[in-house]
C-alpha cells in the first residue's frame, strides 16, 4: 500500500475517534464488532446513518495489493424487534503481482476483469444496492439467550447475492459482557469473461458459508473491547460440494458509543491454518494462508454512525 494511501486513511481513522468525544450515552444496536452482529436493534420509529470502509490488503509475498469496500447504510427501526436497511456498496483497488503464483489477479468485485499475469491493475466500481432486514425472535435480555434471523438481498452489475444470518447472542456481568455467533449462507450468482476469450460470458454459482464468532467487553463507561474469529468459506456449488477456499481471520475491536454518535474500529489476519479442498486453485495458499481472489492477509474496518 502506498504510504499516500495509509496517510490518508491514518486521517480518517483519527478524525472519526475524534467525533466521538462530543457524545454521550450508549444505544441498543451499538455494533460492538466489525463483522459480528448481535441481535441489539434499533428501538421503533428510530433512524441511523452508518458509514462503513473496510480496507483489505497483503496477499502474495512481493506483490501489491489493496481493496477499500465503502457501504453508506440508513437504518430504520421498524418495530422494537424489527429493523429495515437499505445501502450503496462502491469499493476501489489496486492489485499487481497478487495472486496464486504471484499473478496480478482482480479481487471478486472486480472479477469481471481479466488482467494480464504482469498488469498493474486498478479500477473503481458501483458495485451495487442491497436491502437488509434483522427480525429478533427472542431479547437476550428477556430470555436465556438472544435470536435474531437476518436476510440481505444485494444487486448489482452482473451480480446477484442473498445472504442469510443465524444470530446468537448471551449477556453476562449486568451485559458488560457479549458473546455472539452468526452462521451464514450466502450464495452468488456472478457474471464473468472467459479468459481464452472476453467477448465470451460465463455465470459463475459459489456459496458463502461463514462462522463468527465475537466476545466484547464493557471496561468502562461507553467504551467496549472485543475479540473475534471469523471463518470465511467458499463452495463452487449452493449445496456445500466443490469446496475452493476456507479463510480464518481473527482480530480485535474497540468500540465507541455515544447518544447520538458511534465509531468501531477492527484489525484482523489471517491465520496460517489454510488447507487444499477440492477445488482450490493451484497456488493460491502460500504459507498456510489463502491468496485466491476473496482473501487477503490483512483488513481494517471502521464503521462510523449517527442517530436520529
Amino acid at each position: 500500500m502506498s504510504s499516500h494511501f495509509l496517510k490518508n486513511w491514518g486521517k480518517f481513522c483519527i478524525f472519526s475517534l475524534s467525533l466521538a468525544i462530543f457524545s454521550g450515552h450508549a444505544h441498543a444496536d451499538e455494533p460492538l464488532f466489525g463483522f459480528t452482529y448481535t441481535t441489539d436493534l434499533l428501538p421503533k420509529h428510530k433512524f441511523e446513518l452508518t458509514q462503513w470502509a473496510t480496507v483489505r490488503f497483503d496477499k502474495y509475498p512481493g506483490g501489491n495489493y489493496w481493496q477499500v469496500e465503502n457501504r453508506t447504510e440508513e437504518e430504520y427501526g421498524f418495530r422494537d424487534n424489527l429493523q429495515l436497511s437499505f445501502y450503496q456498496l462502491y469499493n476501489s483497488t489496486a492489485a499487481y503481482h497478487n495472486g496464486p503464483f504471484g499473478q496480478t489477479t482482480a479481487p471478486e468485485q472486480f472479477s469481471y476483469y481479466n488482467p494480464g499475469p504482469n498488469d498493474h491493475f486498478s479500477a473503481s466500481k458501483f458495485v451495487g444496492v442491497a436491502g437488509e432486514a434483522i427480525y429478533r425472535i427472542w431479547s437476550p435480555y428477556e430470555r436465556p439467550i438472544g435470536i435474531a434471523v437476518y436476510e440481505e438481498p444485494t444487486f448489482g452489475a452482473g451480480f446477484i447475492e442473498s445472504e442469510s444470518k443465524l444470530i446468537l447472542q448471551k449477556d453476562f456481568r449486568d451485559d458488560r459482557v457479549v458473546l455472539s455467533a452468526n452462521f451464514t449462507y450466502a450464495p452468488e450468482w456472478r457474471r464473468l469473461r472467459e479468459d481464452d476469450d472476453p467477448s465470451k460470458k460465463s455465470i459463475s454459482e459459489e456459496l458463502d458459508a461463514n462462522i463468527d464468532l465475537g466476545a466484547s467487553y464493557r471496561f468502562m463507561h461507553n467504551w467496549s473491547a472485543a475479540v473475534e474469529y471469523i471463518n470465511e468459506r467458499e463452495f463452487n456449488s449452493y449445496n456445500f460440494t466443490h469446496e475452493s477456499n476456507s479463510g480464518h481471520y481473527i482480530g480485535p475491536s474497540v468500540h465507541y458509543a455515544g447518544e447520538h454518535f458511534f465509531a468501531t474500529g477492527s484489525f484482523y489476519e489471517q491465520m496460517p491454518w489454510a488447507g487444499h479442498h477440492v477445488d482450490t486453485v493451484s497456488g493460491g495458499i502460500v504459507d498456510g494462508r489463502i491468496v485466491d481472489n476473496d482473501f487477503e492477509k490483512y483488513r481494517v474496518r471502521v464503521k462510523v454512525g449517527w442517530y436520529f
